[in-house]
């Protein structure tokens, strides 16, 4: 009953040493000394003269981790059945996410690790993390989405997740039988605005990616995204990502901006990975303007939430419209909303496609009971 406690214990322990002699060689690099692979295996014995051979190439190669990658979590990045990894909470537990489901890994890294894998990850992308600016949410080189927080902010100390994507896209028939996904391409097809909505990790950009593979060749497509997330493989794509500000606080670029410059890009199709802001303002005047058949997503628990969402969001960004105004201009902006769920062993579907006409309510479900 002890093992997997000690396994724990002994694991803590190694990265402890890991970065203590981490920063140890940082600091000899920094007095213009590099140590030779010798020189730092001894120091490794001699921070814990007790260990063997095969635990002091343990901790060496920790160590090589925290050098060239992310540590103690490469073997996880590693799994492709992995999609999410997840750091935080008291004693710097480790938990993945596989198959939809989350699981524990019996590995615990400890604060000081953990921030410093936050560290050596916004330093790579330009950015910092302290307690002048303790959150951080960006992308990494291979697409994965890296979220963290260190405290105040995370009151039980450093937090970090890594959502990744896989390496393959997901195809439409992931989410539905072909009456569902048929659906959904005539309505890419006929240029028909759609709306995805669901839940966190419910699949909405996974769907997005999968519709976005419908449409046409000969077309412009604009995607916008707060960190780059899609995957298209369309001939004339334009891809534009928001920036956060630099370390002076200066240099932010927003997606309602994004969304005004790309209307000049001359787009025949918009994609905005998720609208959560004040670019719902722009996007709805663009949907009224010449631009249907666009994409989108919002967080939302089903069809009517997010209908309501957009026209919250779009009034943060009119200053002149009133909550009628931004009703009728979602009304006729957008013609579906798909709505996605999550199961409770991780399975990801289309729970309903419901049809907007002139009002909200005014609706009519093309899936299920409703159709």
């Amino acid at each position: 009953m002890t093992a997997v406690p000690e396994r724990h214990e002994v694991s803590t322990r190694r990265e402890e040493l890991a970065a203590l002699v981490h920063d140890w060689v940082l600091d000899q690099v920094g007095r213009g000394t590099e140590p030779t692979a010798a020189e730092i295996a001894s120091r490794v014995h001699d921070q814990d003269p007790l260990l063997g051979a095969s635990e002091v190439a343990d901790v060496l190669e920790r160590l090589r981790a925290r050098v060239e990658g992310l540590g103690p979590l490469e073997p996880l990045l590693a799994d492709p059945q992995v999609t999410e990894i997840m750091v935080g909470g008291p004693g710097g537990v480790v938990s993945v996410e596989r198959r939809g489901r989350v699981e524990a890994t019996g590995l615990e890294i400890g604060d000081a690790t953990t921030h410093h894998l936050l560290q050596r990850i916004v330093s790579r992308l330009g950015r910092r993390i302290d307690r002048a600016s303790p959150l951080v949410d960006a992308r990494l080189p291979d697409g994965s989405r890296v979220a963290g927080a260190l405290p105040p902010v995370a009151i039980d100390g450093p937090v970090l997740a890594i959502r990744r994507f896989p390496g393959e896209p997901i195809l439409l028939s992931a989410f539905g039988d072909e009456t569902v996904t048929g659906r959904l391409r005539d309505a890419v097809r006929v240029r028909q605005t759609i709306v995805i909505s669901g839940g966190t990790s419910t699949g909405k950009t996974s769907l997005l990616n999968a519709l976005g593979a419908s449409l046409p060749a000969d077309e412009r497509v604009v995607t916008i995204e707060e960190a780059a997330e899609l995957r298209l493989a369309h001939p004339h794509l334009v891809r534009l990502e928001a920036q956060p500000p630099n370390a002076d606080g200066h240099g932010a670029v927003t997606v309602a901006e994004l969304v005004r410059v790309s209307l000049r890009l001359r787009p025949d199709r918009l994609i905005i990975g998720e609208v959560r802001g004040a670019e719902a303002f722009d996007l709805l005047q663009a949907l009224n303007t010449g631009h249907a058949g666009s994409l989108t997503t919002v967080h939302a628990n089903d069809p009517d939430g997010a209908l309501r969402r957009l026209e919250t969001l779009a009034l943060t960004g009119a200053h002149r419209w009133s909550p009628s105004a931004a009703r009728e201009h979602v009304a006729a902006g957008v013609d579906l909303v798909v709505q996605l769920v999550r199961s409770a062993d991780g399975e990801r579907s289309i729970a309903d496609i419901v049809r907007v006409r002139d009002d909200h309510a005014t609706r009519t479900s093309a899936l299920g009971a409703g159709a």
